[in-house]
């Protein structure tokens, strides 16, 4: 684990694993968005639209990361008031950043032939890959570990006691094994419902590993942690998604006949 900065600690910048990570996380998710809209031929426009608003929805999703664990610290603690810079929780950026890049298509979408749909797909896996990294850099910073365990599995962080389960390698594990599935069957099979797959697997897989998860965080509502809540609420949006993806790719075949008949 590597948890202090990788330069000299008399140097005026600091370089932490963890920072690299999700800068090498980021630079993965556009390039992969990038190599799809090349390989389909995307419009042009599109593409660049899709990079500008995914990097303000990155951005504000740090912010919302930091709000929504901020908010649950309140929640289970409030005698120690309301702080920011006190951590991030993934799910809350994912949601924030996931509103911001929403919130941008619509005020924007009319200057552009592509719709949304037709290349949402691709988003998971650009998620996916940059999750990944995120995840293994939440490892050499010692934060999102597990319970303590004596399996050959245990890790020793240089903060605590004793091993603890390598939470953060078993999610980076999962995500990378869901990105190349998703990334096969948009690219091979130009599969529709990876927005669903990635939602309804994602979701259950965090609420299941949360019992193996050894950093308190509170709980949110009832025995729930903050994290399962949200992951119950992202498996029942990935089953809607599939309702909403079969509809919309109904009406496109719908107009695309129509269009036909008339000419």
């Amino acid at each position: 684990m590597l948890p202090n900065s990788l330069l000299p600690e008399s140097w005026p910048i600091k370089i932490y694993m963890y920072g690299i990570m999700i800068a090498v996380g980021i630079l993965c998710a556009f390039g992969t968005l990038y190599f799809y809209a090349k390989k389909k031929n995307v419009e042009p426009r599109f593409v660049d639209f899709i990079f500008y608003n995914g990097i303000a929805a990155i951005a504000l999703g740090f912010g919302s990361a930091a709000l929504f664990q901020a908010t649950y610290n309140y929640i289970d603690n409030p005698e120690r008031g309301f702080r920011l810079g006190s951590g991030m929780t993934f799910i809350g950026g994912l949601i924030g950043g996931v509103l911001v890049f929403l919130i941008g298509y619509f005020l924007f979408r009319r200057k552009y032939e592509t719709r949304l749909y037709q290349v949402v797909s691709a988003l998971p896996c650009s998620i996916l890959i940059a999750h990944a990294f995120g995840r293994i850099g939440c490892f050499f910073a010692g934060c999102c570990y597990g319970k303590p365990t004596d399996s050959i599995f245990g890790v020793q962080f240089p903060d605590l006691m004793h091993k603890v389960h390598p939470t953060q390698l078993y999610e980076a594990a999962f995500l990378l094994v869901m990105f190349v599935i998703c990334f096969w069957l948009v690219m091979k099979k130009d599969f529709k419902h990876n927005l669903s797959v990635y939602l309804i697997s994602y979701g259950i897989f965090r609420f299941l590993i949360e019992y193996l998860r050894g950093d308190e965080r509170g709980e949110f509502v009832t025995a729930l942690s903050p994290s399962q809540f949200w992951s119950i609420l992202m498996v029942v949006a990935g089953i809607a998604v599939i309702f909403l993806m079969n509809y919309l790719v109904k009406r496109e075949k719908k107009e695309e006949k129509e269009e036909k008949e008339e000419s």
